[in-house]
């Protein structure tokens, strides 16, 4: 299939080109690179565009032709959307709206969406389905729910047919070291921790160790970013056969606690993590895990990469590569 991948420079963006090509699909990166990297584009055609550049868009459609389009291309700082709303509402709304009508003019009508677990805000309950209440705390999730609901509405009124697949928390790297995690800034706990492990950093804080778990810290569902991959390549097929619209949580299925994650970097490593322990963080809940039964049903999608140590030794080789400590 040719497929356009918007976001492809970006962390799950760079991934997901990488298995697109060794599956075979004819593949055009289409990114601006504000967030992402030229180098992590490890084939195909690429574009230096921006959603916001409709006129942009339309080449790339008329020139390549896809057949499919998987977007990538999010702002996902969940502080920095209650600081710049604006911003998030321009990018993840308006910006996708964009697109959305280009691929409408073009009769592309299979669309692979990036979503999130930030749509459910607080949860009433754990783990979370499919059909949990939608209610997002921040602009960041707002700005994913209200694309959903678009969605929705374009399937009935066009016939776009979309996958939203609500991601927990990516994390990981590329198990051949090609590719990783290179948020600027960097907001993400197994990164963060390695930088410290690297020396990049010189300690990290702890948000919060009262909390009603077995260690008081946090727990949250961690996905392999390859498995997070694995499912948009089943969700691709799927939309080919189905031919209808449907929406899957992704994520193991399982808790890991802040400390549990300190350890394991601590443990794959070999070096000491200098923790800070601070006040809690506003809006952090207790525990965040996906029930993906849905996508292990209708998609038979599974997570291969399921263990933690797996997936913080994943990170560490791409942080050890990046300072050039790698052995």
């Amino acid at each position: 299939m040719k497929i356009l991948l918007v976001g492809g420079a970006g962390y799950i963006g760079s991934h997901m080109l990488k298995m697109l090509l060794a599956e075979g699909h004819q593949v055009v990166t289409f990114d601006n690179l504000s967030s992402g990297h030229r180098e992590a584009i490890l084939g195909g055609e690429f574009i230096q565009g921006d959603l916001a550049d409709t006129v942009s868009l339309e080449q790339a459609f008329k020139q390549h032709q896809p057949e499919a389009v998987m977007h990538f291309a999010s702002y996902i700082q969940v502080g920095e959307s209650v600081k710049r709303p604006d911003i998030y509402y321009q990018n993840n709304v308006a910006n996708t709206l964009n697109l959305l009508n280009v691929m409408l003019k073009h009769d592309v009508k299979k669309f692979i969406f990036s979503s999130t677990a930030a749509i459910f805000g607080e949860p009433n309950a754990v783990p979370i389905d499919e059909l949990h209440p939608k209610q997002p705390v921040n602009p960041y999730g707002k700005s994913k729910w209200i694309i959903e609901q678009v969605l929705a509405d374009y399937d009935l009124a066009f016939g776009l047919k979309s996958i939203c697949l609500r991601y927990f928390n990516a994390a990981g790297a590329d198990p051949e070291g090609q590719l990783g995690e290179r948020h600027d800034p960097e907001t993400h706990l197994i990164p963060l921790l390695l930088q410290v492990a690297s020396g990049r950093k010189p300690d990290i804080h702890v948000f919060g160790r009262d909390y009603d778990t077995d260690d008081g810290t946090c727990v949250r569902d961690y996905i392999h970013v390859v498995d997070l991959c694995k499912a948009h390549l089943l969700a691709l097929q799927y939309l080919e056969k189905q031919q209808q619209s449907n929406q899957f949580n992704l994520g193991n299925g399982k808790g890991f606690s802040v400390q549990e994650v300190i350890n394991t970097v601590q443990k794959v490593t070999g070096k000491p993590i200098h923790i800070i322990n601070s006040a809690r963080r506003d809006g952090d809940p207790a525990r965040l895990i996906a029930d993906a039964t849905r996508a292990q049903r209708e998609l038979g999608w599974s997570p291969n990469l399921s263990s933690l140590e797996t997936i913080v030794q994943h990170a560490w080789r791409w942080e050890q590569r990046i300072t050039g400590t790698y052995p």
